[in-house]
């Protein structure tokens, strides 16, 4: 299916497909030649002032700034000198900023608002053809820019002057940056060269920055051409042998806490045990008799507060940390100047009520997916709208066009994060990274850029406040499908992708797909999960990605290296066969300082995962994790022989489990184990499937009927072919009007009756915590999970910000935790099979219950009042012997 192509909309038990087109491609605009050689900043022209002077912004050090550059670091940047860190004082001409007025220059209103309008020659001599740069596509200038440092980035590494260090440096040699920075007064209307700008002190300077960035770039660029990207090398300057090694070295490794931390953690968990056996002993055994039911019910609470922090603290103790290596994982499937064999991963973002999920939020997020550090050609974001919102759908139309001009800026400068919202909230120092002279003219333009897309995106809310009468119309003058969000087709657009989605260097750009599954009445649609299985499906139709990423539409890729940390435990030979999803930690913005209302959650993320990590692996928490497809199919893992025993606890109770003829069959089937072992075998092979009935019976624990396979997966041959092909892609002899037919099949409201979707396979369904039932299933299988902390946050979203929208959430969690207690999941009593380890089971049983505190809480609160009114004591009161009171004479 061709990016552009158009909207599909259409319904499988209807026999409808239309093809919607919707032409919203756009030339770019040509780009003009940029010329200079002063400003230290952007590389154009100082410029003149209006009485033919040469520009000078900082009458203290007199650094070389150009009039542009001057009045956006006063507007939007730290309104500084990026040399001496003085404030910038306003000049003639200059709009106000915040601290203007408590400064004592004279008032120049009319030359303010002149130039403020643009109808000034002076700012038209010294603006250039900056303006024309707004809406145009971004390039290399033919000629590179001539700056003081020979076109090298300038550390900025220098020291704020202080009053003890505003002298004069009069010695010579090579510049020092931990030295002070010479601090002097100079009159702007005197040649700049009587000040030190051309002399030696000047030039020694320059030619320090010079000498370190050079090393710098040098230590990079050996870096690199080691192939170890951001991280340290090993010292082998390159050499194939070292490489070898380290392409033959794990992904990953376990980092294990050290003991001094460790063991004083469970020694005072031992000793609480100890302690709590003797005060419930004693209570146990020390009734009161004349408050009978008090006492009862005191016991009672305090029995299930000791059972509640013992399920709470026993997960916790094998906690661990993980490391990655991303230069390995480079040496071994992505190698510089040879086809990239990293796995193809199609990413989720799903949204439903664009009121409630702002747009401009759900564009964020997109725009951070689409710049990943990430071959673009295995990369494929799906966006779910399972509200059907025209809204939804002409924002996406608007972030695809915007995409083209933001992703090649991104990777250009690799930029951190690549959220457009959040990366131009940064203060940043321009001489401080430095890379290309034409960086922050293009940041600049840049900014304006998103700023007019930001509009455009307000301005389709704006109008999306009120639905017309006759329901939405699209800008071809056709109705919108989804007008009714509880009676549609299914839509299908793909914005970008493989076959036309270039930006504007000409470079392709990831698939974006825009989807909305079909709705009618009297279908049960299971709200988000329901969402995400039909995600599974049409995904794995139109692309077919060997890993899934979900994400929720307000959290966005922090950091672009987030696939590849995935990767190297979903890659990693020794973890990748058994392990089910890899799960990041939330993180979250705009979280008040106290966060009063404990949207961080630090203990359950840093703590209570990590020590899950250390048993088999954390729960699923709905958003930021990376899946196995083969897992989400439910298929089981490739487990060893070491594997499949039972952990010490179930030993030293039960006894070494035996191995007869029903364990062997159902554990260790060695046709099974070698079949699931070859990555480049289908789990289950066509060919076998066609030869009938004869190798069915052959091999019945390896294949399936194409009848079981249909019960199984749905009636659609496109899809169940692509569940075989266990490192993704599809299959080659499918042709696009297959693919586009088969894509709105799999989508259809009634697609997943009489079949294991929701039951065995893809997201659960049965709770509004979806994501705990999911994971827990996976679990039961015996797959493992993998909890990865990245030294930057892979992701960031948005928190609740008042107490309503937070107790609303908790409340959420606490009613599908509840469900999942009285459901057939529950983990008290499923999953019986030996693959499912004890602690793990703990954790579930204590995600599960801990609603349940709430009750025996509110009555161990309530007992100091009955007491005090009844005056009787659940305690037994100290008796005392009168005859050893001593009589007052």
């Amino acid at each position: 299916m061709e990016a552009n192509a158009g909207l599909v909309a259409g319904s499988y038990k209807r026999n409808e497909l239309v093809r919607i087109r919707h032409d919203s491609d756009s030339a770019p605009k040509p780009l003009k030649n940029l010329n200079g050689q002063i400003c230290q900043i952007c590389g154009d022209t100082v410029g003149l002032t209006a009485t033919g002077d040469v520009f000078v912004a900082c009458n203290e050090c007199a650094f070389p700034v150009c009039r542009p550059c001057y009045e956006y670091e006063r507007k939007d940047g730290n309104q500084s000198c990026p040399q001496c860190k003085t404030r910038y004082k306003r000049h003639k001409g200059s709009p106000r900023v915040d601290g203007d007025d408590d400064e004592d220059d004279i008032d120049d209103l009319e030359n303010e608002f002149n130039y403020a309008q643009g109808n000034s020659n002076a700012r038209r001599q010294w603006q250039g053809e900056d303006a024309d740069l707004s809406s145009s596509s971004r390039h290399e200038s033919q000629q590179p820019i001539p700056l003081l440092t020979n076109g090298q980035p300038m550390s900025g590494e220098i020291p704020c002057a202080t009053p003890d260090n505003q002298s004069v440096r009069t010695t010579s040699g090579p510049l020092d940056p931990r030295q002070p920075v010479p601090v002097r007064i100079v009159d702007p209307s005197k040649d700049l060269n009587s000040y030190g700008l051309g002399n030696v002190d000047w030039k020694e300077r320059v030619e320090g920055w010079k000498l370190k960035q050079d090393k710098n770039m040098m230590q990079m660029t050996s870096r690199y051409a080691e192939g170890k990207g951001d991280n340290e090398g090993t010292g082998s300057n390159g050499e194939e042998l070292q490489m070898a090694d380290d392409a033959r070295q794990p992904l990953s490794r376990i980092v294990p806490i050290s003991s001094s931390h460790l063991t004083p953690y469970r020694v005072v968990i031992i000793l609480r045990l100890i302690i709590l056996g003797f005060f419930l002993q004693y209570r146990a055994t020390h009734p009161v008799k004349d408050a009978y039911p008090l006492w009862l019910t005191s016991v009672i609470c305090e029995i299930w507060f000791a059972l509640s922090w013992l399920l709470d603290q026993f997960p916790k103790w094998f906690p661990i940390n993980r490391e990655t290596y991303l230069d390995r994982l480079t040496l071994r499937y992505d190698r510089e100047g040879e086809p990239s064999q990293l796995a193809p991963i199609d990413v989720f973002v799903s949204t439903v009520d664009p009121m409630k999920e702002p747009p401009l939020v759900t564009a964020n997020t997109v725009l951070s997916i689409l710049s990943v550090d990430y071959p673009v050609d295995k990369v494929s974001c799906y966006v779910s709208d399972d509200g059907s919102a025209m809204l939804t759908f002409e924002s996406l139309s608007e972030t695809a066009e915007f995409a083209r001009k933001w992703v090649p800026f991104c990777k250009k400068h690799n930029i951190e994060p690549r959220a457009p919202e959040f990366y131009f909230a940064q203060k940043i120092d321009y001489l401080k990274d430095k890379i290309q002279p034409s960086f922050v003219k293009e940041r600049r333009a840049m900014k304006r850029e998103y700023e007019e897309f930001k509009v455009r995106i307000n301005a389709l809310v704006a109008k999306a406040q009120k639905m017309p009468e006759e329901g939405w119309t699209m800008q071809d003058g056709t109705p919108w499908p989804g007008n009714n969000p509880r009676d549609h087709p299914g839509m299908i657009q793909v914005f970008l992708g493989h076959s036309g989605g270039l930006d504007t260097d000409g470079n392709e750009l990831p698939r974006l797909v825009y989807v909305s599954r079909e709705k009618r009445p009297g279908f049960q649609h299971h709200k988000k999960a329901g969402a995400m299985n039909a995600l599974i499906r049409v995904s794995a139709v139109l692309t077919n990605g060997a890993y899934l990423l979900n994400v929720d539409c307000d959290h966005y890729f922090n950091n672009s290296k987030a696939l590849k940390e995935a990767m190297c435990f979903m890659m990693d030979p020794a973890y990748g066969k058994k392990t089910c999803y890899v799960q990041f930690p939330q993180r979250f913005d705009g979280i008040d300082l106290h966060d009063r209302y404990a949207n961080r959650n630090i203990v359950f993320f840093d703590i209570n995962l990590k020590g899950l990590d250390g048993i088999q692996g954390p729960v699923y928490v709905g958003t930021g994790c990376c899946f196995n497809r083969q897992a989400l199919y439910g298929y089981d893992p490739v487990l060893t022989e070491e594997d499949l025993q039972p952990n010490i606890i179930v030993k030293s109770c039960c006894g070494s489990r035996k191995k007869g003829k029903t364990s062997n069959k159902k554990y260790i089937d060695k046709k099974r184990a070698v079949k699931r072992t070859e990555s480049t075998i289908p789990i289950f092979n066509m060919e076998d499937i066609e030869e009938g009935v004869e190798g069915y019976d052959d091999e019945r624990t390896l294949l399936m009927s194409q009848k079981s396979l249909e019960k199984r997966f749905g009636q659609s041959p496109v899809f169940i072919a692509a569940t075989f092909m266990e490192q993704g892609g599809i299959p080659p002899t499918t042709n696009p009007a297959t693919l586009l037919k088969e894509a709105i099949h799999v989508i259809s409201c009634g697609y997943e009756d009489k079949t294991e979707w929701g039951k065995e396979i893809g997201w659960i369904y049965g709770s509004v915590t979806e994501d705990i039932l999911t994971g827990f299933k996976m679990h039961a299988r015996g797959w493992i999970s993998v909890y990865c902390m990245p030294p930057r946050p892979a992701f960031k979203g948005s928190a609740p910000i008042n107490l309503s929208d937070r107790l609303n959430q908790v409340l959420r969690w606490a009613l599908g935790s509840i469900e999942i207690l009285l459901s057939r999941h529950c983990p008290i009593w499923y999953g019986y099979n030996g693959k499912l380890k004890l602690l793990e089971r703990i954790a579930y049983i204590n995600t599960i219950v801990y609603p349940l505190t709430s009750i025996p809480l509110i009555a161990y609160c309530l007992l100091p009042a009955f007491c005090l009114l009844t005056e009787k004591f659940i305690i037994p009161e100290v008796s005392t012997n009168p005859a050893s009171i001593p009589l007052k004479k």
